[in-house]
């Protein structure tokens, strides 16, 4: 799934799906473990879908008009 198709979702959908793909990536690793994962490269392929949910997810939610935190080492 590509950003742009994400960004144009609810917070609401992306939650839904978020939570989808959390239990995919669960399932995905258990049959890895087993030694039943026929397809290796989907894991991959979750957990960046996931990353990218997240991240927009947290784009969402902040604030328009305040200024983002950075970190100072």
């Amino acid at each position: 799934m590509k950003a742009s198709e994400i960004r144009e979702l609810s917070v609401d959908d992306l939650r839904v799906r978020e939570r989808d793909l959390d239990d995919q990536l669960f399932r995905l690793r258990i049959q890895k473990s087993m030694g039943q994962l026929e397809a290796p490269a989907k894991v991959r392929g979750v957990r960046r879908d996931l990353a990218r949910i997240k991240t927009i997810l947290r784009e969402k939610s902040d604030e328009p008009g305040q200024p983002t935190t950075q970190r100072t080492k």
